[in-house]
């Protein structure tokens, strides 16, 4: 009779409203809205992009019901459990242990799977380059001899047809920017990944590349005026993507590892101590 009375006065568990993420995306989203008046449309375009999905989503999270999850509650017969006290101190909780004072995100993904993310990317948007290249100008070097001119300043001021043409000089140093330019970007990714929401690598691949070609369209007037002059926008939005599908998918498929803010300050430090392994190790050097 006291088993049956305590689960028809005491619910096992109770609704409470469901956390959100998507406020956080929505100001977010109204940043980039604005930050667009004073740099590029496209990054005003990313905004808002962004903005109404965070709405749309915010908006079913409650509307028409609000989105609830079960909480369990204890009964209050659990409650009175006889204290015990000892002499001993008291220990205090690790930062980590049982996620206390965890910090988002708790995991992360090597700085190897940005490296392999960023040359996967690189290649593929070098292939859609020379794609472009061949369709457009009939060479695949045109593209190739563009990004060159950004560090050469001999092939800045050059006609269609010596863009069209192989250089070995102009070939090495396209080589050397691009695959820096990937692997960092490539990196950035992997550090980056782990703050998206759900879908990870898709919001990787469409929106960063978007909000990065919004910039690059702001500052390649002064840092490559030859690309600025020759440069088809559609394609190098596709590039861009490309490398953000591709270097997102293969960053994200590697085994995330955990960060080091569980670890106490001497390890983080790698600083050698006789408590570097905790009370135990006292005594030893």
């Amino acid at each position: 009779m006291a088993e049956e009375n305590k689960n028809h006065d005491y619910p096992d568990s109770v609704d409470m409203p469901a956390p959100s993420f998507w406020p956080m995306i929505l100001a977010f989203g109204v940043t980039l809205l604005l930050t667009g008046i004073v740099t590029n449309y496209v990054v005003t375009l990313v905004g808002f992009i962004l903005s109404v999905r965070a709405a749309v989503g915010w908006w079913r999270d409650v509307i028409p019901h609000e989105l609830h999850e079960e909480v369990p509650v204890r009964h209050p017969a659990d409650w009175a459990v006889p204290i015990r006290t000892t002499g001993r101190s008291v220990a205090t909780l690790r930062v980590g242990a049982a996620h206390h004072r965890m910090r988002i995100p708790e995991k992360v993904h090597p700085y190897k799977a940005g490296l392999w993310g960023g040359i996967a990317g690189g290649i593929a948007m070098a292939i859609l380059a020379c794609i472009y290249g061949q369709i457009a100008h009939g060479s695949i070097w045109y593209p190739v001899n563009l990004l060159a001119a950004t560090v050469l300043p001999s092939i800045s001021h050059v006609d269609d047809a010596a863009l069209n043409r192989f250089d070995l000089s102009a070939f090495g140093i396209a080589v050397l920017v691009h695959a820096i330019t990937s692997i960092l970007v490539g990196v950035l990714y992997a550090m980056t990944l782990p703050m998206f929401p759900r879908r990870a690598p898709l919001w990787a691949g469409f929106i960063v590349p978007l909000f990065w070609t919004g910039l690059i369209a702001s500052t390649l007037a002064l840092t490559n005026p030859t690309l600025n002059e020759h440069i088809n926008w559609l394609w190098f939005v596709i590039c861009q993507i490309a490398f953000g599908l591709v270097a997102g998918f293969v960053a994200a498929k590697t085994q995330s590892i955990d960060t080091m803010q569980n670890l106490p300050f001497i390890e983080r430090a790698a600083i050698e101590s006789q408590w570097a392994d905790g009370p135990e190790g006292k005594g030893r050097q």
